[in-house]
């Protein structure tokens, strides 16, 4: 398992220490907390992001006393699931733990309540974004984590500027330089991107939106049925994939775009895009701003390019991409009084535009009021490249697979049964209603199961 372990007396403070009082939540020492406390965070894929959110932590822990150990696990093959799953098996581990979308409601029986925590929270900031309540709020109408700071995340698209305008689509005609969107942007919707699509295909730059079975081909795939009013299981679990009209457009879609896209997509997994997007050759992705990071080390000439903006609209509006990691307390925990004061902490709205900012600009706050942090203009070139990430106006943010319940939503995500539908009628030589049939027999599966 990759992981770096940082401890208060290893860790050497540089800067002055950060307001570290959790309103409402203050540590209140137990003859059961015995002045510890272990962390599992997950690994950040921006380079200096751990070590913001290090400093916040190590700040509290010496104000409060508290022997903190803190371990960054990687999402790289599972280990931050492998881990939870883990621990949750032997009832013993870190005092609270990063998941993954799926893992709380999953492990719900042996999570603390967050209540108290979320309701500080929406006090503060306003509410809760839904697609994160849909992933937080238990079966008995209890929170059972909060949303992190760190690797929450949308997807958007991320697009050569140069190479679209080559095209005729001026982005920033649309979504200009540090400005909200004009109405230009009612252009843009999936029409308009197949057509772009069609003529970069010809100017040897593709767009590359991945139909792997991970979560950067999941997500944005789960946002384009969405904008289409797709639904293949509803809230109540009835598999309704059969009677509904956007299962039909999104596929009659997808058979257009598949054709203009790389033929490896199918196999793409969460870096691949990077990697096409960095290279020179593609002309569009859809991804959070680590790809851009990393193409501004790489390959500079690039990253000048490269312009972060809104989702396309379809017949039911834009829907970006969600995808958070979650943070949550484990009930066999000794120490819980000090796991939700530092919870709390992390989340004071000085400290999210620390992490936000050493993240430079990745981390998507879950709630509405934490949106309107600087870094979102300050990062360039170009100017303004991720100004339009964080959602605002009219785009809604949408986890792939709802609203169908978490038991058959986990595996339909898991399995990327969204992407195999569409391979189904692109690859696999089906007409797209028996594409439908077999999806509909898939999601009967999954519920048996």
């Amino acid at each position: 398992m990759s992981r770096r372990t940082f401890t208060r007396r290893r860790f050497i403070a540089t800067t002055a220490a950060a307001s570290a009082a959790a309103i409402g939540f203050p540590y209140i020492r137990t003859s059961h907390a015995a002045g510890s406390l272990a962390v599992g965070f997950w690994d950040h894929w921006v380079p200096g992001a751990n070590d913001v959110l290090t400093k916040i932590c190590q700040d509290w822990a010496k104000k409060e006393n508290v022997d903190l150990k803190i371990d960054y696990i990687t999402s790289q093959g599972n280990k931050i699931v492998l881990t939870a799953q883990a621990e949750a098996q032997a009832r013993s581990g870190h005092d609270f733990m990063t998941f993954q979308a799926w893992d709380p409601l999953d492990k719900q029986g042996l999570l603390e309540p967050m209540d108290d925590i979320i309701g500080t929270l929406t006090k503060a900031n306003g509410a809760l974004e839904p697609a994160a309540q849909y992933l937080t709020k238990g079966k008995d109408g209890h929170f059972v984590g909060v949303p992190a700071v760190t690797g929450t995340q949308v997807k958007p698209p991320c697009a050569r500027l140069d190479l679209f305008k080559k095209v005729g689509v001026d982005i920033l005609e649309m979504y200009p330089t540090l400005k909200p969107p004009t109405k230009a942007a009612e252009n843009w919707n999936w029409d308009t991107l197949l057509s772009a699509a069609q003529k970069l295909q010809k100017e040897g730059h593709p767009i590359g939106l991945g139909l792997g079975q991970t979560t950067d081909s999941v997500d944005w795939v789960g946002a384009m049925f969405a904008s289409f009013g797709a639904e293949m299981v509803n809230a109540k679990g009835d598999i309704t994939i059969k009677h509904s009209e956007g299962v039909k457009q999104g596929l009659e879609y997808m058979q257009k775009l598949v054709k203009v896209m790389p033929q490896d997509i199918f196999a793409w997994d969460d870096a691949s895009n990077n990697k096409y997007i960095i290279s020179g050759q593609g002309s569009m992705i859809m991804n959070p701003p680590s790809a851009y990071a990393v193409a501004k080390r790489d390959n500079p000439k690039v990253a000048e390019h490269l312009y972060t903006f809104e989702m396309p609209k379809g017949p039911k509006g834009r829907f970006a991409p969600y995808l958070p990691f979650i943070w949550g307390v484990w009930k066999f925990s000794k120490n819980k009084s000090a796991a939700k004061s530092l919870l709390a902490t992390i989340w004071q709205k000085e400290n999210v535009e620390k992490l936000v900012n050493g993240s430079i600009g990745y981390d998507i706050p879950s709630f509405a009021g934490q949106r309107n942090f600087k870094i979102w203009e300050q990062v360039e070139p170009p100017k303004g490249a991720v100004f339009h990430y964080p959602p605002k106006g009219d785009q809604k943010i949408w986890m792939a697979c709802a609203p169908a319940p978490v038991a058959i939503a986990n595996q339909m995500y898991v399995q990327g049964f969204m992407t195999k539908l569409i391979a189904q009628c692109t690859q696999g030589g089906m007409t797209i209603a028996q594409a439908i049939d077999w999806g509909a027999k898939e999601l009967e599966g999954y519920q048996r199961s």
